[in-house]
């Protein structure tokens, strides 16, 4: 009988389950790095950080931080871009052409106020970088979100072409949209002084949502039973159990 030329030997049997295991153990480690850096680069920044406070929040030698991400400054773009990547994702699932306007529009403020509620850390981290002038991300700012706000910007266009949407500029709108619920991680501290909270919960994030989608329900007019636009009144809550957009408590 000839040999399988396919068949692996013992030695390979073994390099595949320890490069298994390399897999296994980077998938679990690279995001407990990432989380802690998120923490602290956002309570001290890039300059206030040192890898070694990073290691102590994840219990590993700061040598292993290093051999995943080689610098600190590295780490810092790592966990830069991972936060702008989710914070970009909810505009995929919301912001579509297909969706009625409004029903668009309260799915990514909740999806919004609810980034802010469980990730601060990850907002504030975004803001302490712009606010520095965002010298690591601004290509990033002037290449990837211009085009995400440019798709953006068209939908809300065909909407206004559509009498959807009062005719404003659309890129002016997101933004505001973004500080607006962002506002509740970079003022939260804001919040709770003049709310008298110790710590903002679902109560106070549910009433940011309302109050946000109080002030832009205008800018989206429906047609009346003659024919004519009529203006939505102010919404109440909708939530439900299954609602992926419904804002969760920290």
């Amino acid at each position: 009988m000839s040999p399988d030329r396919n068949a692996r030997t013992p030695r390979q049997n073994k390099d595949n389950k320890d490069s298994e295991r390399v897999g296994v153990r980077r998938r679990n480690i690279v995001p407990q790095i990432l989380d802690a850096a998120e923490q602290i680069f956002a309570a001290r920044g890039l300059t206030g950080t040192r890898v070694e406070d990073i290691a102590r929040i994840c219990d590993i030698p700061k040598a292993n931080i290093l051999y995943y991400f080689g610098t600190k400054e590295d780490l810092y773009r790592a966990t830069l871009f991972r936060v702008l990547e989710l914070w970009l994702a909810d505009a995929d699932d919301w912001l579509l052409a297909d969706k009625a306007p409004l029903d668009a529009i309260e799915g990514y403020v909740r999806a919004k106020i609810g980034f802010s509620a469980s990730r601060p850390d990850a907002s504030s981290l975004f803001s302490q970088e712009l606010l520095s002038g965002a010298q690591v991300i601004r290509p990033f700012l002037e290449n990837e979100l211009r085009t995400h706000v440019d798709r953006r910007a068209e939908i809300f266009l065909g909407w206004q072409r559509a009498g959807l949407m009062v005719a404003i500029d659309p890129r002016h709108f997101l933004v505001l949209l973004w500080s607006m619920t962002q506002a509740y991680a970079d003022m939260r501290v804001q919040f709770q002084a003049v709310l008298g909270k110790a710590h903002l919960a679902r109560p106070q994030y549910e009433t940011g949502v309302r109050t946000v989608m109080t002030m832009v329900s205008p800018l989206f007019p429906r047609p009346s039973a003659n024919g004519t636009d009529e203006t939505p009144p102010p919404r109440k809550s909708r939530r439900t159990a299954k609602d992926p957009a419904t804002v969760a408590a920290p």
